[in-house]
């Protein structure tokens, strides 16, 4: 993380006329006007370090100066010795696999950040009986897509070898790595029914008092999103991370909406796309052009028109007399 660029640098390396006609190079600048007031030197950044561990068990490291997520796990690689392609997920606060701690976009300034890495690996052959496997799916932002929830009495509920944090490594041998959540539910939605495929799985590692455990979560208010209530980190897909205050009560209830609906209409769960979504749903004064505002960034999901309305109906409506 860089601190802001110099003030006046471009003044002061300017020809004499874009110096304001004919300063010489070196006079020192006038004084500001009388009552005009001096600007402020700019704010200096916070050095921030997290802590880190295994989930599975290690001493605890310390990371700083990541701006992604394939940043940050190339610091806690670098910390442990391993490389980043062994990191599945992170969760905040527990060494659990719980997808309601699952580190998204955000990070609290006082998290500590738990890296569960690669286990055994598995393979399971299911067949669709019905249209809906009744798995979602999420991604760790870095190449790796892995099950979020089991819907209860789904096919894949039936089959005791899959569980809640599994990665996806291949549908049929066909390798999926590097895909995204909803390329990956895309693919098992398109399967042909009664028709055997093969799912190849890796699990996350697991210190012996978690060995047995087969989570399925729950919906929550709070599902994948930090709400300490102060200040986090932003992880951003481009750019630079930026510090900000946290979400408020409407927009981490917005972005649960919003979340749900991705679940139902695309079988994919992501906070940070979520809240993304919240953000150009608040500056569009109708669903036709949240869509286009949609489109124009994240075109790449299709979302079906009767989709946006209904994101746009869960932001803009509850707002109505809130104002």
């Amino acid at each position: 993380m860089q601190r802001a660029g110099r003030r006046g640098k471009q003044a002061r390396e300017g020809s004499p006329m874009e110096n304001g006609g004919g300063q010489e190079p070196g006079t020192p600048e006038p004084p500001a006007a009388e009552g005009t007031a001096a600007p402020r030197p700019p704010r200096p950044r916070p050095r921030l370090v997290f802590h880190t561990q295994l989930a599975h068990g290690s001493p605890t490291g310390r990371i700083e100066g990541f701006t992604n997520v394939k940043e940050l796990y190339a610091k806690i690689a670098e910390v442990f010795d391993i490389s980043p392609t062994e990191i599945l997920f992170c969760t905040l606060n527990t060494h659990k696999v719980d997808m309601q701690k699952l580190l998204g976009g955000q990070i609290g300034l006082e998290d500590f950040i738990f890296a569960h890495v690669r286990g055994e690996t598995k393979e399971v052959e299911v067949t669709k009986t019905e249209d809906a496997l009744g798995l979602t799916i999420t991604d760790n932002g870095a190449g790796y897509a892995f099950i979020k929830r089991i819907k209860e009495g789904s096919i894949i509920n039936r089959l005791q070898t899959v569980c809640v944090g599994d990665s996806i490594e291949a549908i049929n041998d066909h390798t999926i790595v590097g895909c995204r959540h909803y390329e990956v539910a895309r693919m098992l939605r398109e399967l042909p029914q009664a028709q055997p495929f093969t799912l190849r799985l890796v699990q996350p590692k697991k210190a012996f008092d978690m060995i047995g455990q087969r989570m399925r979560i729950s919906k929550s208010t709070g599902e994948g999103r930090v709400t300490t209530g102060k200040e986090t980190l932003r992880l951003r897909a481009q750019g630079p991370a930026t510090l900000e205050e946290g979400p408020s009560p409407f927009e981490e209830e917005a972005a649960r909406r919003v979340d749900d609906l991705l679940e139902s209409y695309m079988g994919i769960r992501d906070s940070e796309l979520a809240s993304a979504m919240v953000e150009a749903a608040k500056e569009s004064p109708g669903a036709a052009q949240l869509a286009r505002a949609l489109d124009s960034v994240l075109g790449e999901f299709a979302f079906p028109q009767e989709f946006v309305a209904e994101v746009w109906a869960a932001v803009c409506h509850p707002r109505v007399g809130q104002e």
